[in-house]
């Protein structure tokens, strides 16, 4: 939900500051004074394509800046529009409240330079114009004639029906995504299958010689890390055992290490005999003599163990040739060279027993269609059974409305196999009759800006928190209403207030007084016309509500403005 907006240099607004309430805010003023140019402002922000033609004149850059709770971190931004779920909503006198903490905030800054040229930035970290959409278009709907509204979509009128009927959608959904997906699956494997069958001549000739090359190579692919080691050793039996020798020789051997640590021992032993501090040297000559002995006996029993056969050492040796020949054409590794070699035997394998391979996979897909054919089926039927109860209460809630015989209703196709999605296999779209003898014709031919307008507000009425968006902007909602349908149209937004934020764009005093924060904008003459946006309380919204009432304000018009205040609740 949006905490406040502040708009700089923007169509002749050169200051203002937006800070709506939780429920509903009502923007009002007389025609022209630039209620439009808050209402660019808020497109910017939710990541709508500028125009330069919005910077004020005399100034080389407009900003606009936000603060949002609610909406998640950049990087969490869902982008699922309508469909997805609302976060931070709750029911309430007041409509939803943010944390407060601050721990959800998200700062958003747009600029748009006099040459075209756009910024964003979000909690101070640059970011592209389309990570600005997916994470605040999303939760703001603007409800006017000239919006390209998400419930004007009829792609996305399935998933508010879902959304609606949640509780019966739910489970078919869930299994025909996952019957879908098993589907896309076994339909892939059956396309492999038969891409290999159909290989041609050259590579299935490739494939058996790399599975000949491989095979025939006399060894094992994975046995060559051994074999080298063996080589290693092998190749120079003699210089090992030879080193062997005299390692053990220099040790043992007359007048080796062995009998030079004896004698130093023995002298030691003597010369302990009269002073006890050469003890410890003789026991470390001790201690050493013990692992010469142990080397001495090690590289003795080492010589006896160093063989040569000449006839396994050829064995190995043209092993080791063919496999380094193998890596030289398959590797550099030996891991590409049995991948190289699973292909190639996959290849030959699919054309050998081509018919039995893809015999099993086109049964798979059978398999798999037919249970996608039952889950579509029962998603369908629980989507065509919900769909004239949504529609009946948005058109009940139009009546509310005071629309005359205007109804929705809401279509529910299944479509032909081909055309079956991720998201189910039925075409859900929503239409507008606008009287009980009329053509129901698609919601986004809607003619009137007004109308339009109002079928929003039913439809938003009827989805409650299904409909995924935390702030909704209504622009003409009013428009040609009067009498006791604006009293009905002020009650129907302050009853929709209270599960989202409601920002009204209104003309009428009906609806204005319901608002939990009023706010004028006024535009002041001189050399360079501006906008100025403040906040009314008090006597100043008294005197607002009777100019909206009469055209001026009179004592008679502020008493009849305080009295719809007070049947409002918002009186003194």
């Amino acid at each position: 939900m949006i905490d406040e907006i502040h708009v700089r240099n923007v169509a002749l607004i050169e200051e203002a500051t937006l800070v709506p309430a939780a429920g509903m805010t009502v923007l009002t003023g007389e025609t022209g004074a630039g209620k439009t140019a808050l209402l660019s402002a808020c497109k910017l922000l939710m990541g709508e394509r500028a125009d330069k033609a919005m910077v004020r004149e005399g100034t080389g850059l407009a900003q606009i800046e936000g603060r949002f709770y609610g909406i998640g971190a950049p990087g969490a931004a869902k982008g699922a529009g309508m469909a997805a779920e609302a976060e931070g909503a709750a029911a309430g006198s007041d409509g939803p409240e943010p944390d407060g903490d601050g721990a959800d905030e998200v700062v958003v800054r747009r600029s748009l330079t006099a040459d075209g040229r756009s910024r964003v930035a979000i909690n101070g970290a640059m970011e592209t114009v389309g990570a600005l959409a997916a994470l605040v278009g999303p939760t703001v709907d603007l409800c006017g004639q000239h919006e390209h509204q998400t419930l004007v979509r009829p792609a996305c009128h399935g998933a508010l029906l879902d959304g609606w009927a949640a509780e019966a959608v739910e489970a078919p959904l869930a299994a025909y995504e996952a019957a879908y997906r098993a589907a896309e699956g076994a339909r892939a494997e059956h396309e492999r299958v038969r891409e290999l069958r159909q290989a041609g001549e050259a590579a299935l000739e490739e494939a058996r010689f790399t599975l000949r090359a491989i095979d025939g190579a006399g060894a094992d692919p994975r046995d060559y890390d051994e074999l080298v080691a063996y080589l290693a050793k092998t190749e120079n039996a003699e210089a090992l055992a030879r080193a062997a020798h005299g390692a053990c020789e220099s040790l043992s051997g007359e007048g080796g290490a062995l009998e030079a640590v004896g004698s130093a021992a023995a002298a030691l032993t003597e010369g302990a005999r009269f002073d006890q501090a050469l003890a410890p040297y003789l026991e470390s000559l001790q201690e050493a003599s013990y692992v010469l002995e142990d080397v001495a006996r090690e590289m003795a029993a080492y010589r006896e163990d160093v063989e040569f056969d000449g006839a396994e050492l050829a064995d190995a040796q043209q092993k080791v040739a063919a496999l380094q020949g193998l890596l030289r054409s398959y590797g550099p590794g030996i891991e590409e060279v049995l991948a190289r070699r699973e292909e190639a035997a996959e290849l030959v394998a699919s054309v050998d027993d081509a018919d039995e391979r893809e015999a099993a996979a086109a049964r798979a897909l059978a398999a798999a269609e037919a249970a996608l054919g039952e889950a579509a089926e029962a998603l369908h039927g629980a989507r065509a059974e919900a769909a004239p109860a949504f529609a009946g209460l948005v058109s009940a809630s139009m009546g509310r409305l005071e629309m005359g015989g205007a109804s929705l209703e809401c279509a529910c196709e299944l479509l032909p196999r081909e055309e079956w999605g991720p998201r189910g296999p039925s075409r859900v779209e929503f239409l507008f009759r606008p009287g009980a003898g009329m053509q129901a014709r698609p919601l986004g031919r809607i003619a009137s800006g007004g109308e339009m307008s109002r079928v929003m507000l039913a439809i938003h009425v009827v989805l409650g928190e299904h409909d995924g968006v935390q702030t909704l902007v209504f622009d003409e909602v009013d428009a040609g209403v009067g009498g006791a349908t604006a009293q009905a149209l002020a009650q129907v937004l302050a009853d929709l207030a209270r599960s989202h934020q409601v920002l009204v764009v209104t003309h009428l005093a009906q609806v204005a007084v319901f608002a939990d924060a009023h706010y004028v904008v006024r535009k002041e003459e001189g050399p360079v016309p501006q906008t100025r946006l403040g906040a009314v309380e008090g006597a100043a919204r008294v005197d607002e509500v009777a100019r909206m009432l009469s055209g001026t304000v009179t004592e008679a018009s502020r008493a009849h403005a305080g009295e719809l205040l007070a049947a409002a609740g918002n009186g003194a």
